[in-house]
């Protein structure tokens, strides 16, 4: 029978879930207020993560987010293999998540195109 999961498919899984924690409960940064994990790729050696972010606030700048999570990778790193008693905690690299934006613009989009078909309609 086929693996269904990936080891580092998995470790991705939990990754997400302490990470979340740990910027939640260990960070009072103000940059980092509103921010969220929404995946986590960690390479197949599980060497490297690269975890994906979004923010509450869509005007928030994402680059001074990302300058923080920097900042705090050593601690998270650490932290990281505390909690989840790994041999080899993976290096972490942070990216901010463009789909929840893109998501919002096309359903406006949508949303403009069937007004627009509405208002056409109305006018014949």
């Amino acid at each position: 029978m086929a693996r269904e999961f990936y080891r580092s498919q998995r470790v991705g899984e939990q990754i997400l879930r302490v990470l979340s924690e740990l910027v939640r409960r260990d960070l009072k940064d103000p940059r980092l207020d509103g921010v969220s994990f929404t995946a986590v790729n960690v390479s197949r050696d599980l060497s490297h993560a690269t975890a994906f972010f979004s923010m509450l606030d869509p005007d928030a700048d994402s680059s001074e987010t990302a300058t923080a999570l920097a900042a705090a990778r050593g601690h998270l790193r650490r932290q990281l293999g505390r909690e989840m008693r790994i041999r080899r905690v993976p290096e972490l690299h942070f990216s901010h998540d463009e789909s929840l934006a893109e998501g919002a613009r096309l359903t406006r989009l949508i949303d403009d195109a069937i007004e627009s078909d509405r208002q056409r309609q109305e006018d014949d």
